[in-house]
């Protein structure tokens, strides 16, 4: 299989969201001054239940697409759990994290690569 760019894996890890009803996926192209990763996939779930559902079906994605994981951060019980695949570095907030981080304001000159669960 040959090697997938940044933005595939991003809509692949999106889509392992979205699938589980992970809520307000976004998939941000990270500014190359800013940050190693090229994207930032980010979503958030109201409870930490459906946060670990999330992440295993990330995980179970990034596999098939035989993408390297190279660090996670968080486990059961965590509120904010992070998933580092190089290229791409997916973030899974409680809901009420993704709102006192705020991501997308941190990084606001990221571009939002339009997501859509039907089209990956």
């Amino acid at each position: 299989m040959s090697e997938l760019t940044g933005e595939e894996l991003a809509l692949t890890a999106a889509k392992a969201m979205d699938d589980k009803k992970a809520e307000e996926v976004q998939v941000l192209k990270m500014p190359n001054i800013m940050v190693d990763a090229e994207y930032f996939v980010i979503s958030s779930c109201p409870t930490i239940t459906q946060m670990q559902a999330v992440n295993q079906s990330v995980l179970e994605a990034m596999e098939d697409k035989e993408a390297q994981l190279l660090r996670q951060e968080g486990h059961s019980g965590n509120k904010w759990l992070l998933l580092d695949y190089g290229k791409v570095v997916v973030h899974i907030f409680l809901s009420e994290e993704r709102e006192y981080y705020s991501l997308e304001k941190l990084w606001a000159d990221a571009v939002k690569i339009p997501f859509d669960s039907d089209s990956v």
